[in-house]
This record gives C-alpha cells, structure tokens and sequence, in this order.
C-alpha cells in the first residue's frame, strides 16, 4: 500500500508537536558553553566587552592606579601572580616589574586578538617573566595551586559565567593566595559589580571578603578575598538573585 504524501501545512503539524516531544526540545541551555551547563546561570545581567582598556595608561599612571593597588594587594619580590582579563597589559607589565626576575606573571584573556596583541608587546619589551595565556568565558585555563594573588581589573561584570569561571579559578590559588578585584561600584549591565553582589557570588565558591575599600582613583573600589572552603559540587550551588 502506497502512503500518501503529507501536505505542508500537515509536515508543519508534525514538526511542531514533536518539536515538544522528549529528545527533540530545544535546549534551554544551548546558548551557554556545554563546560558551564552543569552550573547555574547568574541571575543578573552580563556587561559586554566593549573595549580592552579602561582608561589610557598616561591617565592610570598619573593617579598611581597600579602601583596603589598592587600596594593594596601585598604585591612583592618573587610572587606568581595571575592577572585576569589582561587586556592590553596595563597591569600585566607593571607586576613583572613588581615581582623582578624571582616572580612570574600569567597575562590571560578570552579573546584571540587580545593575546595576540599582549604577546607582540611582552616580546617588543622584552618581559621574560611573563607568559600570556587564551582562556574560555567559563574557565581561566590557569595551573592549579600556582598564584599568589589573581587579580580581575574592571572585568568581573563581564564574566558570563561567573560560577563556573570561579569554580575552575579556585584550585589555582596556593593555600594563603588571595583574589583582588578592582570594579565600580554600580550595576552589571552598566560596567561594574554591586559589592554585595561580588561577595555573594565569591562566598558561594567558599571565598570570605577580607577587605573592601573605596578606590576612586582605580575607578571604583578595591576587594580582597580568600579562600576558606572547599569549591562546592555544580549542582549544589545557589545562585545569588538580584535586581539592579
């Protein structure tokens, strides 16, 4: 027996109904990298990366911005330190001098271009104290137990996703080694991280606020963490709500 060919509007039908149908929904989670699907979105919205700089160097440079926070941050002769969203290297540089020949930096980004960029730089100024390093949104790619300090300049309201990000950062700090973030204080989607919304989202990776201060000249303010427990299992994580 022949089988009659469907019409459009009946394949149409078709497809719609098993469009609802067990394996062939849509993923409600397709648009998210398949590494950060096991842990939950963040419930406030994500600045884009609009720019890879802050402000000039010239203008950093003539409030002391860098050499202020790495004050702060108990930079010194001899650490590692990982510097996270490194951009153009404004930071980058400024702690290879910092550390001296006994240190290490890792310089790390997302996007191609930029480390690209940063490594034309470092090897033009000839950094050999500093390699650079291409992350992915959900994971900084950083050597476990290996920084000191990890520092996140103006780049934490862009990370998409901040509990995975943070859950793969974690293990890369050594025993003592403590998380610097320099943000501005006003919401995610205008290029900045309310406080209390950065130490929900760190304490929910078992990191405790040490320190907060007001940085005007870094634009923002200045925050210190450690970690004091173990990162938890994705799928117990809670995620922090909140409404700008």
């Amino acid at each position: 027996m022949q089988i009659p060919a469907l019409t459009a509007g009946a394949l149409a039908g078709c497809l719609i109904l098993l469009g609802g149908c067990g394996p062939f929904a849509p993923d409600k989670d397709q648009d998210r990298p398949a590494a950060a699907r096991a842990f939950p979105r963040a419930d406030r919205p994500v600045a884009p990366v609009v720019s890879t700089r802050w402000s000039s160097e010239e203008a950093r440079d003539r409030v002391n911005e860098a050499q202020d926070i790495m004050n702060r941050a108990g930079i010194h002769s001899g650490m590692t330190v990982a510097d996270i969203g490194a951009g153009e290297g404004y930071y980058t540089v400024r702690l290879a001098k910092r550390v001296g020949d006994s240190g290490r930096v890792l310089a790390e980004d997302i996007m191609p271009e930029v480390i690209e960029a940063l490594s034309r730089r470092i090897t033009r100024e000839d950094w050999r104290n500093v390699s650079v390093k291409l992350g992915q949104p959900e994971d900084p790619k950083l050597p476990e137990n290996s920084f000191d300090r990890i520092m996140m300049i103006h780049m934490y309201h862009e990370i998409a996703e901040p509990y995975a990000f943070l859950w793969n950062l974690s293990p890369a700090l050594k025993a003592n080694g403590e998380l610097i973030v320099v943000d501005a204080n006003r919401p995610t989607d205008q290029h900045g991280t309310p406080p209390r919304l950065l130490a929900c989202e760190l304490a929910a990776m078992g990191f405790r606020l040490e320190e907060l201060i007001p940085k005007p000249t870094a634009g923002g303010y200045f925050a210190r963490f450690k970690r004091i427990a173990a990162r938890p299992a994705p799928s117990s994580i809670v995620p922090c709500t909140w409404r700008n």
